[in-house]
């Protein structure tokens, strides 16, 4: 068992042990990667205030989201392909997150079905939707969800086109799916990756592969899923997907007060502060940046969740302190997941809650829901002074 103390360390045994096209879907933004470097490297801007001689005993990392309890405040997010970072690999990291006490959310496109991740869970979990423009399929995703007991559904609202990340195009990872020939001698030397996908038949889009019409193999499920993200989507399609729903749901992809304050006229329950890591929308403003704002606007009329960025348990804590009720990691459950499979997704999760559970005892308080503003010391300029329109 390698020594594992931080995700970095699981993050260079996935580089090592995974097949680069699928390392670098997970490990990549889109164009200049501007936005996607930033949503690390503002965290670093921000401090966290020191206090000593006050009592650090009976600690508490438990808080709530979306009225679900949870060990802490981190859901894991829809991550696409998951299944090709480790054979199973959706079922593998729902069954760690069941254990460990938090949420895990399904991507539309997983390897793994809904179905498959319900037969080997046994709690709910979230299914994240991306709207297409084949209504039916839409709504019979929507029931297989229901079906399968979702606890939320959880709408991504920035990706109705995709940007484009060209570490997947010179892999091969886009379009036609075709890989480059360097990428497939880098898969034979993968072996152990190689003879766990050779021990499953989960290899391809099975949320899709036989849902949606016409779709039966590869290269028209490509054609199909490029073809199909809804560019009209707006905010009344919005509100007619709560409305076939019926149950709790979290809009992801919010980047704009006056967007969160249209989530609030739809009625979601929570409203996830994203830029989808970096991979849709370069030159966006980091997640971290916007999310004060965007708290602001809300207020408490709405739940705040967080996403985009978080790489340690520190982390985790600024955005709480900075007005959060909730985060998502994405990138650091994959590297986990890549690394070591299952127990990886346990050791990310491990990692990420002690950093967490440290440093706010060290903050001086000892119950995270307690969490605020004051154990932080945040650049005055943090937000920045950005201008819309022409002086």
């Amino acid at each position: 068992m390698p020594v594992i103390a931080c995700i970095d360390d699981l993050k260079r045994l996935h580089k090592r042990r995974t097949p680069k096209m699928f390392y670098d879907y997970c490990d990549s933004g889109s164009y200049t990667e501007q936005t996607y470097r930033e949503n690390t490297s503002d965290f670093d801007r921000i401090r966290l205030r020191q206090r000593v001689a006050v009592d650090m005993s009976d600690r508490t990392t438990e808080s709530t989201m979306i009225g679900e309890t949870v060990a802490m405040p981190v859901a894991l997010a829809p991550v696409g392909l998951t299944g090709m970072q480790r054979a199973d690999g959706e079922i593998k990291a729902a069954r760690a997150a069941e254990r460990f006490g938090v949420p895990f959310t399904l991507s539309t496109m997983s390897i793994c079905s809904i179905e498959d991740v319900a037969k080997f869970t046994t709690r709910p979990f979230w299914f994240q939707l991306y709207v297409m423009t084949d209504e039916e399929f839409v709504d019979n995703l929507i029931e297989r969800a229901r079906a399968a007991g979702c606890s939320a559904l959880v709408l991504t609202l920035d990706l109705q086109i995709l940007g484009q990340r060209h570490k997947d195009v010179r892999n091969g990872l886009s379009v036609r799916m075709a890989p480059t020939a360097r990428n497939l001698v880098d898969l034979a030397t993968k072996w152990n990756w190689g003879i766990e996908m050779l021990s499953t038949h989960r290899r391809t889009f099975r949320n899709i592969v036989g849902h949606a019409r016409n779709v039966n193999n590869v290269s028209s499920l490509i054609q199909w899923s490029n073809e199909n993200f809804d560019p009209k989507l707006d905010w009344d399609k919005v509100r007619r997907i709560k409305e076939k729903w019926g149950g709790k749901l979290i809009l992801k992809g919010i980047l704009d007060p006056e967007d969160a304050r249209r989530a609030l006229d739809v009625g979601a329950d929570a409203i996830v502060v994203s830029n989808h890591g970096g991979r849709q929308q370069d030159g966006a403003l980091s997640s971290i940046r916007m999310l004060p704002q965007i708290v602001r606007a809300v207020g408490d009329q709405i739940e705040v969740h967080f996403d985009s960025g978080i790489r340690t348990g520190q982390d985790v804590l600024k955005a709480l302190a900075m007005g959060a009720k909730g985060t998502f990691i994405g990138r650091a459950y994959v590297h986990g997941l890549g690394a070591m499979g299952q127990p990886g997704v346990t050791k990310a999760l491990e990692v990420i809650r002690k950093e967490l559970d440290v440093s706010m005892a060290l903050c001086g308080r000892r119950d995270v829901k307690t969490l605020s503003r004051d154990v932080l010391y945040v650049p005055a300029d943090f937000e920045g002074e950005w201008s819309d329109a022409p002086a």
